[in-house]
């Protein structure tokens, strides 16, 4: 895996010295063809020993997703597009004692769609599930039941990142999900 890493992403680990904290920041490509697995792993990699099991599981799911949602919709800004070139997506990972917030960072300004409320009414749960899923905005959706919150900001340069703050014990206080 490390080879396969050093390949498609360049990555940073260093401690935040005024926070406590320690941070990430990973460079992955649309076009490799396991682009979210690799995201996926870099997180296994980051919280390994730091956080506990469920987190790392709900970490990688919610970047799997959000990488995924890059690969499949994000489309460059004009001035950020280059012919033949590659999208680019960074992955940061910021790990404090009472936090972990993940962001992916894109170079689409197009804002996402963050869903509101819930999408499947729980009396229409059941046989008609396909039915009634919606066809997008599925990955922010699983963000938004995983994180504790999930937001987005634009980019100076263009693009946008879409943040996820996960709640540590002895943290912030418990959300609803």
């Amino acid at each position: 895996m490390a080879r396969e890493l050093e390949a498609y992403a360049h990555w940073f680990v260093a401690p935040n010295p005024s926070s406590g904290g320690h941070y990430m920041t990973v460079t992955l490509f649309a076009e490799c063809g396991d682009t979210a697995r690799i995201a996926r792993d870099t997180a296994t990699v980051f919280l390994r020993g730091a956080a506990e099991r469920d987190l790392v599981y709900d970490a990688r799911l919610v970047v799997s997703e959000l990488v995924g949602n890059v690969v499949n919709h994000a489309l460059p800004d004009g001035h950020l597009s280059r012919p033949g070139g590659c999208r680019r997506i960074d992955v940061t990972y910021k790990l404090y004692p009472k936090w972990l917030f993940i962001g992916v960072r894109d170079e689409d300004s197009t804002p996402p769609l963050l869903p509101q409320g819930d999408a499947i009414s729980p009396e229409l749960v059941g046989e008609l599930t396909e039915a009634v899923v919606p066809d997008s905005g599925r990955g922010l959706m699983i963000a938004q039941r995983m994180a504790a919150a999930v937001w987005w900001t634009p980019e100076e340069g263009g693009g946008k990142t879409v943040w996820c703050r996960f709640d540590l014990d002895g943290g912030a206080e418990e959300s609803p999900h």
